[in-house]
């Protein structure tokens, strides 16, 4: 296989458009139709981790973090990561980035972090806004089911649990060919009026290339009207973080102590302890104090997360724990997501989960 088939694999969990503006994600290192001899997943790209890439004979790294995120203006050993970067080209390895893509996918790293508390009956904390299209076009009467068919099968007109959604209205179109067009209905040179369907239709924008290739080879008309929206309406089903319940309510400090457990967390920062059982929680792995908000919003009763400051911590004013694990301690588990995934879609192929220890924080 490629590097780009099997980037296309992962896409599918993770598709590249969920990431967030400031990030950068996807093959930052190699050529995507390089043939594949074994793959290596790993939260961080650090040189260990390529030396155990080079040793293991896996030309491609699926890592979580980016190791290039500001641009490089030179490669010359100095830093690690230019070190990093400078031994993976030498070595011919290609490096593939997914970070916040996957911490939206509703099949990513939060979903991960609620599968090991038990946590069920999961939500998306904070759904992503403009991820939603719409197209609308006009067609003749007699060829709208068969666009409509087109459509759905590209990818639109789903909803949630619903899918072939649209919306359709009957009027007549008018329209009048130039001298150099070649009207597929009416004559050159002569108003038309055709009996037409304006079709309204919503899909996510991760399927946009192909839902515009549809309208443009199914659609009868040389020249096709169409419009494209980007909708403000919140995609319930992708963004950053998650919240859950517990089959049993906890008391906090047995919760606490399962956390700090089930995480190996060498210590828990958590602001004050309001006395009473835990059984809603929220979830956010990696960077996520901007998401105290929403997690008192959805009433949790205790937020997960990392790098919380200072002053952020009060900002649960005694209506929520806040608790603080490590960075990445609320992300370990993410490349054993990716293993178990990539090991399912592509059984007979060598993947391997990254032995190296990349967490940059001791504690004495």
């Amino acid at each position: 296989m490629t590097v780009k088939q099997i980037t296309n694999i992962l896409e599918e969990l993770a598709p590249l458009s969920y990431a967030e503006d400031f990030d950068n994600v996807g093959l930052l290192v190699g050529n995507e139709n390089t043939e594949v001899s074994g793959v290596l997943v790993t939260l961080d790209t650090l040189e260990n981790v390529v030396d155990e890439a080079i040793a293991k004979k896996c030309n491609l790294i699926i890592s979580f973090h980016p190791i290039i995120f500001n641009g490089l203006k030179k490669i010359t050993g100095a830093t690690y990561v230019e070190r990093v970067v400078m031994n993976a080209i030498q070595n011919n390895i290609s490096i593939y980035s997914m970070h916040t893509a996957l911490d939206n996918s509703p099949y990513g790293v939060n979903a991960k972090i609620c599968e090991v508390l038990g946590v069920f009956n999961t939500k998306v904390l904070i759904p992503q806004k403009k991820t939603i299209k719409k197209l609308t076009t006009y067609v003749p009467n007699n060829k709208a089911e068969e666009l409509k068919e087109s459509l759905f099968a590209a990818g639109a007109g789903t909803i949630g649990n619903y899918s072939n959604c649209s919306f359709s209205i009957d009027g007549t179109g008018t329209y009048r060919p130039g001298e150099d067009s070649n009207p597929t209905i009416g004559k050159i040179g002569e108003l038309h009026y055709e009996q037409e369907t304006q079709i309204n239709i919503t899909y996510n924008k991760t399927v946009e290339s192909k839902v515009l290739r549809a309208l443009f080879d199914y659609h009868p008309y040389e020249e096709i009207a169409y419009e494209v929206l980007s909708l403000e309406n919140t995609n319930e089903h992708i963004g950053m973080g998650m919240v859950g319940e517990l089959k049993q309510p906890m008391s906090e400090s047995d919760f606490l102590e399962m956390l700090k457990t089930k995480f190996n967390a060498k210590g828990i920062r958590h602001s004050a302890l309001l006395g009473k059982k835990i059984r809603k929680v929220a979830v956010l792995g990696g960077s996520g104090a901007f998401a105290i908000a929403a997690a008192k919003n959805v009433n949790a009763d205790i937020f997960i997360s990392a790098d919380i400051k200072y002053h952020q911590f009060y900002e649960a004013e005694k209506k929520i724990i806040v608790a603080d694990i490590g960075h990445y301690e609320t992300e370990q588990f993410t490349k054993n997501l990716l293993v178990d995934y990539l090991t399912k879609k592509i059984p007979n192929f060598a993947i391997s989960l990254s032995e190296s220890i990349t967490n940059p924080i001791k504690y004495y």
